[in-house]
Formats: C-alpha cells, structure tokens, sequence
C-alpha cells in the first residue's frame, strides 16, 4: 500500500480511531512525544495479556523516556475496557474492527491455528517520534523479553 509506513523514518500518515477512555485516538496528539503501538491478537489470550502486563510493568519507565504506549486490536471498545480494567492498564487501547489502522500498518496475516488458516493480526510493535516518523518496527514478535528490548530502544 503506498500510504503504509513500511519503511523506517518515513512520516507516518496521520489516523484517528475509537480508543478506551472515551476520547478517539488521534496520531497528531502525540506530536513531540515517542509513541509506542503494540499490535496484538486478541483481549484476553495468554501471549496478548502477557504482553500487556510486561507493558504495564514498564509503563512508568516509558513515561520517563517519554513514550507514550497505546496497544491496539480488532475487539471492540466494551472488549477493550474490560481487558484494560481487568489487568489494570495504565495506558489506552485502539479498537480497529475495520482493520483501517490494521492495514495502514501492514499487520494482518493468514495464520495457521490449530491446523486451519485464518486471518489475523501479526504481533508487531512500532515506535513513532516526536516528528510521526517511523523510527523502529519489530514484527513477528514473540513476547519474551520484547518488551525490554522496545525500552532500550526508546532509552537510547
């Protein structure tokens, strides 16, 4: 897709989408600050609730290095506010039913689950600078100490 920020430092298109806490998401909001966003499967499954939380213990880390994390999936917002309140999430979920964010970002996938393919989001982790430059993607993520390695990056 041409708008699709698929190669590193290109100027990420601004995108607006339903996000917990009652207000949209906006990329413009996040203008001179770092934004984390974390593509994950589904609320609510092992690897996606453990990479939530490994978020969550880092958050205050990432706020000190001025980063903002936003996870983001294709559940619904009523999905998303049960996900977030239940682990106790101290930042925001996009929902991206219509998959627009999804496929901005080159996500969705055929997956094979237990023997069927199926479409799905690839875990994949994205930081965006202050300027809404692509800065650093990880795809195919596995979840394993992920999460340290997107604080070291956004420390550096």
């Amino acid at each position: 897709m041409a708008d699709s920020p698929s190669a590193l430092n290109c100027t990420v298109p601004n995108f607006s989408a339903a996000m917990t806490g009652g207000k949209p998401f906006q990329l413009s909001d996040f203008i001179g600050k770092t934004l984390v966003i974390y593509f994950y499967p589904k609320d609510n499954t092992p690897g996606c609730t453990t990479e939530s939380i490994a978020f969550r213990e880092l958050h205050a880390k990432f706020e000190a290095a001025n980063t903002t994390i936003v996870g983001l999936s294709r559940d619904s917002i009523r999905s998303h506010e049960g996900f977030k309140a239940k682990l106790d999430l101290p930042f925001e979920l996009i929902s991206d039913p219509e998959e627009t964010v999804c496929n901005l970002f080159n996500v969705m996938k055929l997956k094979n689950m237990y023997g069927k393919q199926a479409r799905g989001i690839e875990r994949s982790t994205f930081v965006i600078d202050g300027n809404g430059k692509l800065v650093k993607e990880w795809r195919g993520v596995k979840v394993a100490g992920h999460v340290d390695e997107v604080l070291e990056f956004v420390s550096a």
